[in-house]
């Protein structure tokens, strides 16, 4: 490469760096918004993140984008493949943040930062008519994007793209269609099983400061690195980073729930692993990212459920379990594995079991993709929510936050990014049989305590790569193959009928 090319190689690292720590401003902002910021701070924080937005846009869309993009089209074969990537990630962005006016990308920062506050003000009063505005003002705001952003088949495709590159409507309906038949074959099976599984004993109370010691404890397990690394509570868990070297995760605790803080733990643990485990040569380049939100569910999924709910990792973690809470003493291993795996359709998305996890994201997807063409309206989400409730799982939500005020995901306009959670089952299926391909005791070598070859061959196959392959890339180059449902059918397929 002659030295012109790679003068003007570093002028883009450069100009990307800048854009990289407005959006680690923003992100710091964000996570300080909602574990510690006084509530009556709330207005002026909307408009310290408008004012970030707004010059994030600028070095966006500016002209020297431009003139870089313009620069290197013709050569871009030249370029390695990080360079190449970084700009296909550069005119992306460029050409999709171009679409929407900045006057426009200012006022949506403020009206989600207010709908987010909104929102868990309904929490708290299980009330739905205290975010139904805020919830308005957002989908018209989604609705006037998809016009800017411009689609091909249907609107709602505009939205998904933002999540997952490549992916559209007439994709996912076919391959939620067979995740659903396969899911629903599952649980028939299940239904008609004499099995009697024992939860009694999670009918307790557990202390919450017990329950802090668990979340240390299991993240030094997953080999979380905490000097690189926190814990905080929150309403609704998340994970947050501001680079390789400051990766942030929240939980919430309930008193009489000792399940849901344990795989919130390990779940935005595999968030964090894959953000710490992207190599320094991609900052500044635009990819020290995930491909995709999708990839990012497979590894947060892939932890949480594929090792987190496996017999051989449970065997470890129980003793310290046991160790907190004395009422667990007499607890079998096997009583302890099947109640974590225990199936029943259930109301709430981050409660429910591993099986019927993805039916809730396909009701989801069903209502974004009905709002955004309009075929719904706000007014109508909670009978439409309760409607699809009934005829997918059986069950029926009777307050609001049993219903639609359970998720945060559509007060920060977040339309799209549902069907992630889904297709990080798929990819996690996918990516489990590879990785038993490589090692046909990967999961078996769990109950030996030792992380070490998963998270090395999740680093390496995966993580290391950051965002410079496509979610389709990615997967071919992992498997070898397209991406197919066969793989984590197989697995629940297998798992669910030796439990039942």
């Amino acid at each position: 490469m002659n030295q012109k090319i790679q003068e003007k190689l570093n002028e883009v690292r450069e100009h990307v760096s800048k854009i990289e720590e407005l959006d680690r401003l923003s992100a710091l902002v964000y996570w300080d918004m909602k574990i510690c910021m006084p509530k009556k701070a709330l207005e002026q924080r909307a408009n310290t993140l408008a004012y970030i937005t707004g010059e994030s846009f600028k070095l966006t869309t500016g002209e020297e984008v431009k003139e870089f993009i313009n620069y290197f089209n013709p050569i871009i074969n030249e370029l390695s493949i990080v360079d190449k990537a970084m700009m296909r990630n550069l005119k992306k962005n460029y050409e999709e943040t171009k679409k929407i006016p900045e006057k426009i990308h200012k006022q949506y920062s403020i009206v989600t930062s207010l709908s987010e506050a909104a929102w868990e003000e309904a929490r708290e009063k299980n009330d739905f008519s205290i975010f139904k505005p805020h919830l308005e003002k957002v989908v018209a705001f989604q609705r006037e994007f998809v016009e800017y952003l411009g689609y091909k088949e249907n609107k709602y495709d505009a939205l998904l793209g933002k999540f997952e590159e490549g992916i559209t409507v007439k994709k996912l309906d076919k391959i939620f269609g067979e995740l659903k038949e396969g899911i629903l074959n599952i649980l028939e099976y299940i239904k008609k099983s004499n099995k009697k599984i024992n939860r009694e004993f999670l009918n307790a109370k557990f202390d919450i400061k017990k329950q802090k010691e668990i979340s240390l404890y299991l993240l030094d397990k997953i080999k979380f690195d905490m000097d690189a690394g926190r814990l905080d509570e929150t309403t609704h868990p998340f994970t947050t980073n501001f680079g390789n070297k400051d990766v942030r995760i929240t939980t919430h605790y309930f008193e009489r729930d000792l399940l849901s803080n344990i795989y919130s733990i390990i779940h935005e643990g595999g968030h964090g692993l894959y953000e710490l485990h992207i190599p320094d040569n991609l900052l500044g380049t635009g990819l020290a990212i995930g491909a995709s939100m999708g990839i990012h569910e497979s590894q947060s999924r892939f932890y949480e459920n594929i090792i987190g709910r496996s017999k051989e990792f449970i065997k470890v973690i129980l003793p310290f379990i046991k160790e907190k809470f004395s009422n667990l003493e007499d607890v079998t291993l096997d009583e302890f594995y099947s109640a974590v795996n225990y199936v029943e359709p259930s109301l709430i998305r981050t409660e429910a079991d591993e099986l019927t996890y993805s039916l809730h994201v396909i009701i989801r997807y069903e209502i974004e993709k009905e709002l955004i063409n309009g075929d719904i309206e706000v007014k109508d989400l909670p009978k439409v929510w309760k409607e699809k409730y009934i005829e997918y799982l059986g069950v029926e939500p009777k307050t609001d936050n049993e219903g639609i005020l359970q998720d945060m995901h559509w007060s920060d306009g977040s339309f799209g990014y549902f069907p992630s959670y889904a297709l990080g089952n798929i990819y996690g299926g996918q990516f489990l049989n590879k990785l038993m391909q490589d090692n046909e005791n990967a999961i078996n070598n769990l109950e030996d305590g030792d992380m070490s070859y998963i998270n090395e061959w999740l680093s390496n196959n995966i993580h290391k790569y950051g965002g410079i392959y496509t979610p389709e890339e990615l997967v071919k180059k992992v498997t070898s193959e397209e991406l197919s449902t066969k793989y984590f059918l197989n697995y629940l397929e297998n798992k669910y009928k030796q439990i039942y």
